[in-house]
């Protein structure tokens, strides 16, 4: 199910030139281990003026966008949800063209699903995307990650992190990365 999902997606988008990594849940089965996930989180290196673009993708998969009025939805929140009716399975298209964004597209490692190459985020991109989610499920997928991961470039994500929390108030993105850096160390 997410495999053809996975596979046909990647060749949907990257016929139509549109750079693309997989975040989230789908990334931590690839870095992490088995967990339950019903859904697919794409960060697209693209503004929303690609967003017809992405539209015929998603036409092409046989998506089904899930807001009624999909321009308004998509600018005010630069995501465009969708559902695969047949399985069930949402899949998010987030829309970034951020300095750090463009990076780590470029960064994505390719991993053949069905004879399709499919960019996920390196492990350091997911674990900042992770950090900066915050969630308790999205930090206990970064201890997961770091665990299965030795030999990460720390200091990769020790410079986005401290970017990030120079730029966000309140925030402490590299503090939480420490934190877990060290309770897993010690574990």
């Amino acid at each position: 199910m997410f495999e053809e999902l996975l596979s046909g997606i990647a060749l949907s988008l990257t016929k139509r030139s549109l750079p693309y990594m997989i975040i989230g849940g789908q990334a931590v089965l690839l870095y992490g281990e088995p967990r339950l996930t019903r859904d697919i989180d794409l960060t697209l290196g693209a503004d929303t003026d690609r967003l017809e673009d992405l539209l015929d993708a998603v036409r092409e998969l046989g998506l089904e966008p899930l807001p009624e009025d999909i321009e308004s939805f998509v600018r005010e929140t630069m995501v465009l949800p969708t559902l695969d009716e047949n399985s069930g399975i949402r899949v998010d298209f987030i829309f970034s063209f951020t300095p750090y964004e463009t990076q780590a597209i470029r960064r994505a490692r390719k991993v053949a699903i069905l004879g399709q190459e499919v960019n996920f985020a390196c492990p350091e991109d997911l674990i900042i995307h992770k950090i900066f989610a915050g969630r308790p499920r999205d930090l206990e997928d970064v201890r997961i990650v770091v665990k299965k991961n030795p030999g990460m470039d720390i200091s990769y994500i020790n410079r986005w992190l401290k970017q990030f929390d120079e730029s966000s108030e309140g925030k402490d993105f590299l503090m939480t990365f420490e934190d877990i850096l060290s309770e897993c160390a010690g574990g």
